[in-house]
């Protein structure tokens, strides 16, 4: 792996978490929102990723006499998509509430704010780890720029 990768693999990781961060905190800003319908309610969102990893064998051809240096795949963090909670929506008595049905109830969210703030920490250490990476790699190509000298 080339140090290049590694700023690939970082980079990647770094962004992801970054989405991660904002997630969390779209969810924490909504987790006390009430809404008439359990259809209108805030629903608790996570994003979902994937790893990807390019093929090993560059170095080694294809057995033809072709280098596959750049197979065409990419290294990093993919990021598939955001999904959103299927937990059950709490619905509260609250006759008085301008947004209450005609029965008095409002919905509300489904965010745990506990375990947003477990996200929020493991997020932000991740990304922390991330820049820790590439301040390594950084030091370790300026090392090596400096051994012919």
């Amino acid at each position: 792996m080339s140090l290049d990768s590694i700023f690939n693999v970082a980079g990647s990781g770094m962004a992801a978490q970054s989405l991660r961060l904002n997630t969390v905190a779209s969810n924490l800003a909504n987790a006390e929102s009430v809404s008439g319908t359990p259809e209108g309610a805030y629903h608790s969102r996570e994003p979902l990723f994937a790893a990807i990893q390019k093929q090993q064998f560059a170095q080694f051809g294809d057995g033809q006499g072709n280098s596959n240096a750049d197979a065409g795949a990419s290294e990093g963090v993919q990021v598939l998509g955001i999904t959103e909670s299927q937990d059950a929506i709490p619905q509260r008595y609250e006759p008085g509430n301008p947004l209450a049905n005609a029965d008095g109830y409002v919905y509300g969210s489904n965010v745990n704010p506990v375990d947003e703030l477990v996200n929020m920490i493991s997020a932000s250490r991740s990304y922390q780890n991330n820049v820790e990476v590439m301040n390594t790699a950084k030091q370790l190509m300026v090392k090596t720029l400096t051994l012919g000298q």
